[in-house]
């Protein structure tokens, strides 16, 4: 493994003030049992060094050797020492060995505490410590679901867009299905409604979408929830069905898909109601995400919560199929492209 060796930091290490002047003075033999170390362990060092450090450090002979030696590189005149680490630490994608936090740079390089390698001198033994793990980027998951569902705008399909969030529970599942059914304001339903909600025996699986229930049924409705919520919102989705039929005195009781959707906060539901001859049988295309290899792992567990986001807000009954594929060519934690193909089926 590459690793940019901070060697200043490293050079700094552990050094006292003089009791007289204060200066404290680097030790380019602390530089170089750090650089043996890494090379014992078969590491690759790149040591980086300002332009102070040479006039600095205690022995100025034998550094300036390891620059005409190419074991120590200056960094270029007029550059800043630590943006420089950075830069050629991505540029190489290699760790950085240094205790400097690398504050001023975070909102350039989001990733350093997982290049970052801190180190120690303890009882005479130069000691290496682990790079932070990587931070998932935050709403990532959310993202791709926008950018996916931007995608099928532009290609002129219908897409749901609500995200309310109103508090989850099977009864206001029923009210608002009613209310948006029916064109009722929410709260002129009858009070009624809970006991008659009450009442119906709680089915424990969700209504089946067969071909003769398409037929049947006038409309459906994609319950969108929070993964969490998913078992609770089948355990109703039965109930929300027979509910909304009576109280609309439908001939038939609607279809009731539940869909996890992303989108949804914990403990919150949307509806997406679609009447049964504009709901698409297959997903129109599929979905492939190039992702970073940061998130990698985190995008392919939740690819089958992409495709049920995807149709639920599209409006079909089966999922598109989603793949997921690592980058080398993306280094940052949040990088991503999405396309999407011809789908339905592959």
């Amino acid at each position: 493994m590459k690793i940019i060796v901070d060697g200043s930091n490293v050079a700094y290490y552990g050094q006292q003030a003089d009791e007289e002047t204060g200066k404290v003075t680097p030790s380019l033999k602390t530089l170089k049992v750090a650089i043996n170390t890494l090379k014992k362990l078969g590491h690759e060092p790149i040591v980086l060094a300002d332009a102070p450090l040479r006039h600095e450090i205690d022995d100025k002979d034998g550094f300036n050797e390891m620059i005409q030696n190419e074991e120590v590189f200056p960094v270029p005149a007029g550059t800043i020492a630590d943006h420089y680490i950075l830069n050629l630490a991505y540029e190489k994608d290699a760790k950085i060995l240094s205790n400097d936090l690398f504050r001023d740079y975070r909102d350039e390089f989001q990733d350093i505490d997982s290049r970052r390698l801190p180190y120690r001198v303890k009882n005479g033994r130069f000691q290496i410590g682990k790079p932070a793990p990587p931070k998932k980027v935050k709403n990532i998951l959310q993202k791709i679901c926008s950018k996916s569902l931007n995608e099928f705008e532009k290609r002129g399909f219908d897409v749901y867009k609500s995200k309310k969030n109103r508090k989850f529970s099977g009864l206001a599942v029923a009210q608002e299905a009613i209310s948006r059914v029916s064109d009722e304001d929410a709260n002129a339903i009858d009070s009624k409604l809970e006991d008659v909600f009450l009442k119906i025996p709680i089915l424990n699986k969700m209504v089946s979408f067969v071909d003769e229930g398409m037929e049947e049924s006038d409309f459906l409705i994609f319950v969108l929830v929070n993964p969490k919520d998913y078992k609770e919102a089948v355990r109703n989705a039965g109930t929300i069905a027979i509910t909304v039929r009576n109280k609309l005195n439908l001939d038939h009781s609607p279809l009731v898909a539940v869909r996890n959707d992303l989108f949804t906060r914990p403990g919150t539901f949307e509806l997406n109601i679609i009447y049964s001859d504009e709901v698409l049988e297959e997903s129109p295309y599929n979905l492939d995400i190039i992702i970073n290899d940061s998130d990698y792992s985190f995008i392919k567990h939740n690819s089958r919560n992409i495709a049920s986001t995807m149709a639920a807000r599209l409006g079909t009954w089966k999922f598109p199929i989603v793949s997921v594929k690592p980058s080398m060519l993306m280094e940052k934690p949040g990088q991503f492209e999405i396309s999407i193909e011809r789908g339905g089926k592959r």
